[in-house]
This record gives C-alpha cells, sequence and structure tokens, in this order.
C-alpha cells in the first residue's frame, strides 16, 4: 500500500461510458479513490451503492468519488445500469493503475492462494498527495467513514 504524505502515482483511464479521466483534472479537489475486486459482487455492490447514496454530501464538501476496477469499460456500464451509480468507475484491465497503487496482491480465497486486487482506499488532497490509507476496508462501512474523514 502506497504511504500517507506521498504523491499520488498519475492516471489516465476510461469510465464506465469511455471517457478518459486523469487525477490531474481533479486537482482543487478531494479525491475518494476507491480499489475494488469485481462488479455485482454482494460486497463491491455494498460499497459501491453505499457512495452512491453519499455521493450528493461528498460534492457538498468538494469531493469527488471514484471506484476502480479491473473489469472492463462495459461490465463497469452494466454495474452502473444495474445499481443507479452516480459517480464514476474506471476500467484497469491491464492492472497499469492496480499495481501503481500497490493493491494486487496474493489473495487466499478457501485455501486457494490467487493473485486479486485488494479492496483499498485511497484519500488523495487537492494538491494530489495521499492523505489517508486503509487497506483493511469493511465494503459496506467504508462510504460513510470516507465521507467522516473529508
Amino acid at each position: 500500500m502506497l504511504e500517507v504524505g506521498t504523491k499520488a502515482p498519475a492516471f489516465s483511464l476510461p469510465d464506465q461510458n469511455g471517457q478518459m479521466h486523469s487525477l490531474e483534472e481533479y486537482r482543487g479537489k478531494k479525491v475518494i479513490l476507491y480499489f475494488y475486486p469485481r462488479d455485482n459482487t454482494p460486497g463491491c455492490t455494498k460499497q459501491a451503492c453505499g457512495y452512491s447514496q453519499l455521493y450528493p454530501q461528498f460534492q457538498e464538501k468538494g469531493a469527488v468519488v471514484i471506484g476502480i476496477s479491473k473489469d472492463t469499460v462495459a461490465s463497469h456500464k452494466r454495474f452502473e445500469e444495474k445499481q443507479g451509480l452516480t459517480f464514476t468507475i474506471l476500467s484497469d484491465p491491464e492492472l497499469k493503475v492496480i499495481q501503481a497503487y500497490d493493491v494486487w496482491k496474493e489473495k487466499k480465497n478457501y485455501g486457494k492462494v490467487s493473485m486479486g486486487v485488494v479492496r483499498t482506499t485511497y484519500l488523495i488532497d487537492e494538491d494530489g498527495v495521499i492523505i489517508k490509507a486503509n487497506d483493511k476496508v469493511k465494503a459496506a462501512d467504508d462510504p460513510a467513514k470516507m465521507l467522516e474523514e473529508v
């Protein structure tokens, strides 16, 4: 996991509509950047819906929410439509940003070891510096916790 106080790695990725987004375009705003394993799974859905419900409150505080997973743009679009999501989700199938933010790790599931995205949330300040980093994320609690942090 990246350390608090370090510069957040720059990125440019497509969202659920195929439009490109870069970290640079959010300068001057706080950014909640959260990495999640997969669209339409129970934990990821709870987390995304929580962020979606609280999104107006994040906006009031001058913050944006961005989710990133290795799912495709098309998968993100289905996830957005099915769940009624109101924020940006970025597609990183090549794992460039996922690896830059150090969230691609060995995971154990029922004794089986595989590589995957470890659910992680970063809070990035207006100048692009990481001010909060959490890799012990409880999907359902994360949105409310991050709203308090902003």
